[in-house]
């Protein structure tokens, strides 16, 4: 099994690092997002895991997936789960709290003020988590083999360094665990998780996606150029319910892009025919007005891709 675990300090981009690592190496990417969904299909939709059998439930996840797979976790506190294996690298992103300002302010389009109290929010409901799930509210440089400054060094730059690393020690070449070394594993989480009443399934599975609409797969490819993070269809939102409480009308957004925290409806049909569409996002920012989400219409996708004359064959190409 190799595993690559990146954390990083709030406003310090390391889940592009974490991407374009993943890309590179051609491992399997496990952020935030993906493993929430994975950790429902493990343990069932709507169960939540108490925070002192969070590591487990994380370990017992990622130990299913290496059976398949070589992983890339950006996942805080990924670094303190699988201490005792050979093949894993652990590297944490940093920056001075004015340099993540900065980034903030790019990213999520704040003024100054508004993203150093963005960026405060975020300190403290890091450490409010780790404390609860790790025991620990601060981060220990020990727990990692590479931290690295986003000051000095951009996306890419951290990224090589990683990869060299991981070059450095062998992962790529690394077998993935064992059947029987998983086995062992499991049944050691299996008696923690026990403890607090959890049974893991078994059933936690990487997917693939499987684009429903040639354009899907063109944007999928724009975002991959640009290096944007990007989930499909990773959540089905209920916008209507019969009179016993049953779903009978579900809503899901063709994108999610976790950085921006948006969801994304793609659409190519005319803009005078998505009326029902565009109806039910109007519906779902009434139901859950958390989420934001964005609708593409075809002359808003067709500019994308005339700009930078994108196919489906040649974007793929230049990614």
């Amino acid at each position: 099994m190799s595993l690559i675990t990146i954390s990083g300090e709030p406003g310090c981009r390391q889940a592009e690092v974490a991407r374009l690592v993943a890309q590179t190496l051609q491992f399997e990417l496990i952020t935030e997002s993906r493993l929430e969904t994975l950790l429902s299909e493990e343990f069932g939709a709507g169960n939540e895991i108490p925070d002192k059998a969070y590591p487990a439930a994380v370990a017992s996840v990622l130990a299913h997936l290496a059976t398949g797979h070589h992983l890339v976790a950006a996942v805080a506190g990924a670094e303190l789960i699988f201490v005792r294996f050979a093949n894993v690298l652990r590297a944490h992103v940093v920056a001075p709290e004015a340099s993540r300002i900065g980034l903030l302010m790019i990213d999520r389009r704040l003024d100054r003020p508004s993203a150093k109290k963005a960026l405060k929010e975020m300190e403290t409901a890091r450490r409010g988590l780790r404390k609860r799930r790790f025991g620990r509210a601060t981060v220990d440089p020990h727990a990692f083999d590479l931290v690295l400054n986003s000051e000095n060094l951009d996306v890419e730059a951290a990224a090589a360094v990683l990869c060299a690393a991981a070059d450095q020690r062998g992962l790529r070449e690394g077998g993935l665990l064992s059947a029987a070394a998983g086995a062992q594993f499991q049944f050691r989480l299996r008696l923690d998780l026990a403890k607090h009443g959890i049974q893991p399934n078994g059933r936690a599975q990487l997917k693939h996606a499987s684009f429903g609409h040639p354009s899907e797969e063109i944007f999928a490819n724009l975002l991959d150029f640009y290096r944007i993070a990007w989930e499909y269809e990773p959540r089905s939102f209920p916008v209507a319910w019969d009179k016993d409480g049953r779903v009978l009308e579900s809503f899901t957004p063709d994108f999610y892009l976790p950085e921006f925290d948006l969801y994304v409806e793609l659409t190519t049909m005319k803009q005078s025919l998505v009326t029902k569409k565009n109806r039910k996002v109007k519906l779902l920012r009434q139901i859950y007005p958390g989420i934001n989400i964005q609708v593409f219409y075809e002359k808003d996708f067709q500019n994308l891709v005339f700009k930078y004359g994108l196919t489906a064959e040649r974007a793929e190409a230049r990614t």
